[in-house]
């Protein structure tokens, strides 16, 4: 624990300074010009278009129609995402990427985004101690550090007055995501208390769940990376094929249970002491509101004491390998309905034995959230547990497997009719920068990642001995210096051992010549020289 502290306070006082949006695109000034094209530090213009890193443009949205599943129109601020807020974004140009241009494309580094590097996703268990520690150091940076760049909406836009009332507040960078996970599942509020649309998601039960948590993870990544400086860092994930049990609910990554109360973490884990934000969905539906942020109780978990009526258990190596089977990306109304539909398979609604959807029973992805018991276990809340990010790590694993299996074209993902925010041409809420869905529809390798179990033996191989090694350069210090004291202590002793040897000897000699020794050979002559065997230990 003594490491996992020193790592956090060196990350503390390494950190660089971000001051840049979205704080400057939530002010009445403009909100009310509905244009969020900030400016880029590096050379003083918006989008840093001096540069050539990218212009401010209209936002053009697709007018395709969307399924039948949601019966409204301009009731809520996700619909045609982003114009409720801004018709004027950055479009960024070449390699560069972010609200104004200022960061670099996912698989790019660089002070002018020009490298191309592919990082490595690898299983949480063959992660050293150290990146252990590392990886939880990190997590619990994110949860208390307030995010420089990003704050959340505490209201809709008709609760701000069109804009004239700002409605927003701090988030730490780890609880943004969370909220973020919350926005785009959170039920579509009709106004007033108890008037809400349950049959909404716009990141669920449709098209756009594997893109829009494709996006979710990435953007996770790059804001760690930012806030720790380490652009090496990769979130790992936990291939949960045939597990009887958590296996990651160990206090030395995301925590084991207590002993005094199963539904919480033991206090050995730093997530102990966590709180989660956006849990109480039926409070807010009842309310007629939004998730503020404000902590709302510990993180709860009870794996596998979960409603068997839901949830057989965690999913099998065999459902797994069915699910990639299924050739067809989404079918039918492409929502939770939808028949030998791998989106909908994996997702959890389709049957994992015979890809019938509406199944009466959980399964895959979703099996895992119901399996957990408690924060996991709500669509709405279950990014509080950091057991999400290893989950969706693994979940976007398969999305890739299926991916390289089948290579569908562009066109094989659903272009109109899907439930609204999932037709492929749609900006994914809440996200600024904008991403369509469409343009995470391709292998991971495009966005320069990669798993440790998809790529070829060979370079499997040498990742592994790189590991290994990166393991021993950090043990390599304590390892020379329990030698060094266990040579010293073994000289002492030896010295200690001859010092104590002469001084008997000595004695033993004055007394020979007048005392009788006794023998243990008969035939040797009393008091001979030779009888030394004879002496007592």
């Amino acid at each position: 624990m003594w490491l996992l502290a020193l790592i956090t306070l060196v990350v503390q006082l390494l950190k660089p300074a971000y001051q840049q949006f979205p704080r400057q695109c939530v002010t009445r000034e403009v909100l009310a010009s509905k244009e969020c094209c900030p400016i880029w530090e590096g050379d003083g213009s918006a989008c840093g278009a001096r540069s050539g890193r990218g212009v401010c443009q209209d936002v053009v949205v697709s007018e395709e129609p969307n399924g039948p599943q949601f019966p409204f129109e301009g009731i809520d601020d996700r619909e045609r995402w982003p114009l409720v807020f801004y018709n004027r974004t950055c479009r960024c140009l070449q390699n560069y990427m972010g609200y104004n241009c200022g960061e670099c494309s996912f698989g790019y580094f660089g002070p002018n985004c020009g490298e191309r590097r592919e990082t490595i996703r690898r299983n949480v268990f063959q992660l050293s101690t150290a990146e252990k520690q590392k990886f939880i150091a990190y997590l619990n940076l994110a949860k208390n550090t307030v995010s420089q760049d990003y704050v959340i909406a505490t209201g809709t836009y008709s609760e701000m007055n069109n804009g004239t009332n700002p409605l927003f507040r701090n988030v730490s960078v780890y609880d943004l995501f969370v909220w973020m996970h919350y926005y785009v599942s959170r039920h579509a509020l009709l106004g007033g208390t108890s008037n809400i649309w349950m049959g909404v998601d716009f990141g669920h039960w449709a098209p756009a769940f594997l893109p829009w948590h494709r996006v979710f993870l990435l953007r996770w990544e790059h804001e760690i990376r930012k806030l720790t400086g380490d652009f090496s860092f990769t979130i790992p994930y936990w291939d949960w094929r045939d597990a009887q049990g958590c296996e990651v609910c160990t206090d030395n990554l995301v925590g084991s249970q207590s002993r005094l109360n199963p539904n919480l973490i033991s206090p050995s884990s730093v997530f102990s002491s966590w709180k989660v934000i956006c849990s109480r969905a039926p409070e807010y539906s009842l309310r007629g509101v939004l998730c503020d942020g404000r902590e709302e109780g510990p993180l709860l978990r009870n794996p596998g004491n979960h409603d068997r009526n839901l949830a057989d258990g965690l999913p099998t190596s065999a459902e797994v390998d069915f699910t990639l089977s299924l050739s067809q990306y989404d079918t039918g109304p492409m929502d939770r309905t939808a028949n030998m539909s791998f989106r909908n398979t994996l997702e959890g609604f389709g049957n994992p034995r015979t890809g019938l959807g509406n199944s009466p029973k959980l399964g895959m992805h979703a099996a895992l959230h119901v399996f957990m018991n408690g924060s996991m276990s709500s669509v709405q809340g279950s990014a509080n547990d950091p057991i999400f990010i290893l989950h969706h790590a693994f979940v976007d694993s398969i999305y890739e497997q299926w991916l390289r299996r089948h290579q569908p074209e562009r066109s094989h993902y659903p272009q109109a009719n899907a439930p609204i925010g999932h037709n492929s041409e749609y900006y994914m809420a809440p996200f600024l920068p904008l991403y369509r869905n469409i343009d995470y529809f391709l292998s991971s390798k495009e966005m320069g990642y990669e798993y440790s179990y998809l790529q070829n033996p060979g370079q499997r191989f040498v990742d592994d001995v790189v590991s290994y090694l990166e393991e021993a350069r950090v043990l390599w210090p304590w390892l020379l210096g329990a030698a060094v004291l266990g040579a010293l202590c073994s000289t002492a002793m030896a010295v200690c051992l001859a010092k104590v040897s002469k001084s008997m000897w000595r004695c033993r000699s004055r007394r020979q010549g007048s005392e009788k020794q006794p023998l243990i050979i008969s035939t040797d002559t009393e008091g001979s020289s030779s009888s030394y065997r004879t002496l007592r230990p």
